[in-house]
């Protein structure tokens, strides 16, 4: 890599780093019982390394009754047999740290399982020394009728309270009633807490996405939300407890705490929250507290503001003014961003934002590449993104759904259609048809790793239906083929670790008003980089003046194979065309294509 005048923010290893999500139960099965586990994961180090992956993430590992698939732990430090042993753990680890990759872990500390030890004391009584670890309050009576303390919605629907008649008072859960909510107020928690982070570090952990980290502290008082919806007595109350009062001191007290101690890769999840400002507090080196957090407006553009399950049309105006705003944001400052378009929480981008047509799936999932390799942030792969893989047909039942969200939605919009219209069979179909854009579920299908039955994963019956499209779409019959989507995104990051300025540069968008093509600059000292995507089927004409020195600038990566279709002085992108020219003082052989 070229040496290069330093960017605004001192260069670290974790922000020029690419990290893999893996999502475990659906990544491979070694044992044949139908889940992924930490030896599949093991048998697959070669390949990501190959990838040109530095760090690979682990969702949610530990002992769980997978209430809400593993984000309810019930034992921080112990793995769930499902997925193996401590002692496969550390095998795992050896093996990436052999490569020279790192492993980072999902810390859950907003909550845990109502089967963790610490919420079976808490609810033994109300004298139990654990009873203020969590968040119990009475009930409250309206009309003669006694109703939870407030009218808060759980993110899954129904109150945010569960009833506990051993203690006649309700506990709080702001996700499912089986992961009942930390007191973080409480200084023996967020002790505990350190400590669990602590024996991971020491046992080799590098690093910990940190899963709803903003909502650890909430509004004094629990005060009643708002009403935004007047069909339902329990409203959304993210008012009251995403960015709460306290929860910069305690993500402060965790950095002095911990995180200071050691040389870690730190993000935070950081949901119901678009103000930059607020997500700036968590990022900023001189407030001490996380690397880095995921900004979710790019995730929300297609969702309208009820439902992240329905899908709303987007425009490439709104996508180009998100990543815009997000690349530009506080760079002088050292806000550093995530760069990500993929996860276990959202559908399959090739579907979302590119053409999951067989004409189109290829050329648009690598464009898609394009830009996720040419933004300034560390980078974030999500499995199977490699692969171009996609959605699973809409000929799929809601059987095939399991995701908790997109049940209880389901559920609930059913109840709500027989009661006004008075009968049992109703209508669904227009739900099923946002799911298939929108549900989870698409991303917890299970790795594609070859033609083989179940797609190669699991030698037994998957936990989970495999996408129809395994025998023709999947990881070994795209190591065989040089114009493969895995093969480009090997490419890919290649290219984007030769240089500099992808990670670190300045950004510029160009042809701000065009409706079909997404143009930017990046700039780093005397490097600079041109980068052109076609968001369409249909060709796309620009004028490259005022685009750079295209003419003193060589096309590094694109992901058509011929050559440029230019002419009269015009530039022509074709249907989901990219690419990414580079100029720069002189050109070691290394980076010769």
């Amino acid at each position: 890599m070229l040496a290069h005048p330093d960017p605004p923010s001192p260069r670290a290893w974790w922000k020029s780093a690419v990290v893999y999500q893996i999502y475990p139960t659906s990544f491979f099965d070694s044992n044949g019982d139908g889940i992924g586990d930490l030896n599949g994961i093991h048998a697959k180090l070669d390949y990501l390394k190959d990838l040109g992956v530095d760090v690979l993430w682990l969702s949610p590992i530990y002992r769980s009754p997978l209430a809400d698939m593993g984000y309810d732990i019930s034992n921080y430090r112990d793995i769930d047999p499902r997925y193996g042993t401590l002692d496969d753990w550390d095998n795992l680890l050896r093996g990436v740290h052999q490569r020279g990759m790192k492993l980072m872990m999902d810390l859950v500390a907003n909550h845990t399982s109502d089967e963790h030890e610490w919420f079976l004391q808490s609810k033994s009584g109300k004298d139990n020394p654990k009873r203020d670890w969590y968040i119990w309050r009475p009930g409250k009576q309206v009309d003669g009728k006694q109703l939870p303390p407030n009218n808060w919605k759980s993110v899954f629907q129904g109150s945010a309270w569960d009833y506990d008649e051993n203690t006649k008072e309700y506990y709080l859960h702001l996700y499912v009633s089986k992961q009942p909510d930390l007191n973080w107020d409480n200084p023996d928690v967020r002790d505990a807490v350190w400590d669990v982070m602590r024996f991971w570090i020491n046992r080799g952990c590098d690093g910990f996405r940190m899963d709803v980290i903003n909502i650890i502290s909430k509004a004094e008082g629990l005060p009643d939300a708002p009403v935004v919806d007047g069909s339902q007595y329990y409203q959304p109350a993210s008012v009251h407890y995403a960015n709460g009062p306290h929860v910069h001191e305690y993500i402060k007290q965790m950095h002095t705490e911990v995180l200071s101690k050691y040389d870690l890769i730190t993000v935070g999840e950081t949901p119901f929250t678009h103000d930059a400002s607020q997500l700036a507090a968590y990022v900023l080196p001189q407030n001490k507290e996380l690397n880095m957090v995921f900004t979710f407006d790019l995730m929300d553009l297609d969702s309208p503001d009820y439902s992240p399950l329905v899908r709303r049309a987007w425009t490439l105006a709104e996508f180009k003014d998100v990543i815009s705003r997000w690349q530009r944001f506080k760079r002088d400052e050292g806000f550093w961003n995530t760069v990500f378009i993929e996860n276990h929480d959202h559908a399959r981008s090739v579907t979302r934002f590119g053409n999951d047509s067989e004409g189109w799936r290829a050329i648009s999932a690598k464009m898609l590449c394009i830009l996720e390799v040419t933004l300034t942030g560390t980078l974030y792969i999500y499995q199977g993104q490699e692969l171009g893989l996609r959605n699973f047909p809409r000929s799929w039942g809601i059987e095939e759904y399991k995701d908790v969200a997109t049940q209880n939605y389901y559920n609930l919009v059913k109840a709500q259609r027989q009661n006004a219209e008075g009968k049992e069979d109703v209508d669904m179909s227009d739900l099923l048809d946002n799911f298939q854009q929108k549900a989870r579920d698409h991303a917890r299908t299970p790795m594609q790793w070859d033609s083989s039955p179940n797609g190669g994963f699991t030698t037994g019956e998957p936990w989970m239906r495999v996408n129809d499209d395994y025998s023709d779409w999947n990881a070994a019959a795209q190591l065989r083929d040089p114009d493969s989507v895995y093969m480009f995104w090997k490419h890919a990051i290649k290219v984007r670790k030769q240089h500099d300025v992808l990670v670190y540069g300045s950004f510029e968008l160009k042809l701000s008003e065009h409706q079909q093509v997404f143009a930017y600059t990046r700039t780093l000292g005397d490097s600079e980089a041109i980068v052109l995507m076609n968001f369409g089927v249909n060709e796309a004409q620009i004028d490259p003046t005022g685009l750079g020195d295209l003419e003193g600038s060589k096309l590094i990566l694109g992901n058509y194979e011929a050559g440029r279709v230019d002419g009269g002085g015009s530039l022509i992108l074709r249907g989901y065309e990219g690419r990414v020219y580079m100029k720069q003082a002189f050109w070691p052989g290394a980076m010769q294509n």
